[in-house]
């Protein structure tokens, strides 16, 4: 009973969020408290949802004092640089556009936090999608698939769960994986290119001047951002026409990844890109940045100090040393608090989520359940199987419920049949480029909130082509005789 009602619950929600019949924070506390309720165990709800709210309350300070610090060193142009290469490279060619936020955000993911990746990837792309009516799910999909075959590195956390759940090496595990997933990661730039290509033939190209010079028409009709009918939508209705400044140095679309570009909707709604001469900009202290930004990304992959701790004294450093003033430092906070709010209230949400799925022993019983489905003539193709069972199990599930719960498990059942618990873990890695646009990752509520997607319309589009992606890696894993 427990078994059908998790899968019943998490199908409810899944499909609530998608035809946006809820919103993903009321989704995420209600559905779960019906069906708490539905197994008897309403009396025990508060003990549940305490419990959920204390295991990701680590993660919800992190993502807080991350936003802050990592928004902190996009104001004082810190990823300028890195920012305005990508941004020549694109020239205003849809293509080259969603090309480019693949690979701006595979290059910001080797830091492995997918936060981070997302604030940098957004904060750059979003005005060029925005002034060109591209869609923003297209770039909310491409930036989550790309992070999702990265997080796979050593310090991304899959990787290092399942090296302890199996008390391996995580060196062994992922170095011989690279091969397969470096064909993930090619498989990413491929659909980006393909989605590029839809664009383009929708949209048509210019050039970053000819785009930044057009005038917006005054009252444009609704335009739908379907990247040719793959779902999710952009839309700028009647009464919202788009406008647009740009400064910058150079000229023609070689110079105009040097400019910036704001874009201003009719409801108020703005979003600066790279600009040359805003106020927070911080010249002098670039190399200080820097080199507190690697300091601070050092300490998190020898684990000096616990994350959420390593951010709040980074942030702290950071606010205090660019901006001494204290209306200077209150008006970054302010400007960064719309997604500190926004992120860490979905993360508590989710811990109700999260803490009546364990709690009631619903994740347990589905584990138990699908690996029991598992044929024994499979028996040595376990390493295939984990790696097919990994999609759908870190999409409905949190890693450490998969890599601490369910991959023992599948090792043990592998290892009766010969096959190594190396090759487990590899295959445990497939899921992740889906698992990193599961409602269950914080992080993902960064991405949308900040691209302003509704998650039901990021999921739609990103599901099938993550699957796919994952589906590569697992094939190439497989091919390379990693698996």
């Amino acid at each position: 009973m427990l078994t059908i009602l998790g899968f019943v619950m998490i199908a409810t929600f899944l499909v609530l969020i998608m035809t946006k019949k809820m919103s993903p924070i009321a989704a995420l506390v209600l559905i779960p408290a019906l069906f708490c309720v539905a197994v008897g165990d309403g009396a025990r709800l508060g003990d549940y949802v305490i419990e959920g709210v204390g295991n990701l309350a680590p993660t919800a300070a992190m993502l807080m004092f991350a936003i802050v610090y990592f928004g902190v060193m996009i104001d004082v142009g810190l990823f300028d640089p890195v920012v305005r290469g990508i941004l020549k490279f694109c020239q205003a060619d849809p293509m080259r556009i969603v090309v480019g936020t693949a690979v701006l955000a595979a290059i910001v993911s080797l830091d492995g936090d997918g936060s981070t990746t997302f604030m940098i990837t957004v904060s750059a792309m979003y005005p060029l999608y925005k002034r060109l009516k591209m869609s923003l799910v297209v770039m909310t999909g491409v930036a989550a698939t790309a992070n999702g075959v990265m997080n796979t590195l050593p310090w991304g956390g899959p990787t290092a769960r399942a090296a302890t759940a199996l008390k391996l090496d995580a060196s062994e595990i992922f170095v011989p994986m690279i091969p397969a997933l470096a064909m993930g990661l090619l498989a990413v730039f491929v659909l980006a290119y393909v989605l590029g290509i839809r664009e383009r033939k929708r949209l048509g190209t210019l050039t970053l001047d000819e785009a930044l010079a057009r005038e917006p028409q005054p009252e444009p009709e609704t335009v739908s951002a379907d990247a040719g009918g793959t779902g999710g939508k952009d839309r700028l209705h009647k009464g919202t026409a788009a406008s647009v400044s740009a400064s910058g140095t150079g000229s023609g679309s070689a110079g105009a990844g040097a400019g910036s570009v704001t874009v201003t909707d009719g409801d108020d709604d703005e979003f600066q890109g790279l600009d040359l001469d805003r106020s927070t900009l911080r010249p002098k202290l670039y190399w200080f940045n820097a080199g507190l930004t690697a300091a601070l990304l050092t300490a998190m992959i020898m684990e000096l100090l616990p994350i959420p701790v390593l951010f709040l004294l980074g942030a702290a450093l950071a606010l205090t040393v660019n901006f001494p003033h204290m209306p200077d430092q209150r008006a970054r906070i302010a400007a960064h608090a719309d997604n500190v709010l926004n992120v860490s209230g979905m993360v508590f949400a989710a811990a109700v989520f999260t803490g009546v799925l364990t709690g009631t022993g619903m994740v347990e019983h589905m584990a138990d359940w699908v690996v029991g489905a598992v044929p024994e003539a499979m028996g040595p193709h376990m390493a295939l199987v984990t790696g097919l069972l990994s999609l759908p199990l870190t999409y409905f599930m949190s890693n450490d419920g998969f890599y601490f719960g369910v991959l023992p498990v599948l090792a043990e059942a592998g290892a009766a049949h010969g096959v190594s618990p190396l090759e487990i873990a590899r295959a445990s890695l497939a899921g992740q480029a889906l698992h990193m646009s599961s409602p269950l990752v914080p992080a993902v509520y960064v991405l949308v909130g900040m691209a302003k997607v509704e998650f039901g319309d990021h999921t739609r589009f990103t599901v099938k082509w993550a699957v796919l992606t994952s589906l590569v890696v697992l094939a190439a894993g497989v091919v390379f005789g990693i698996m």
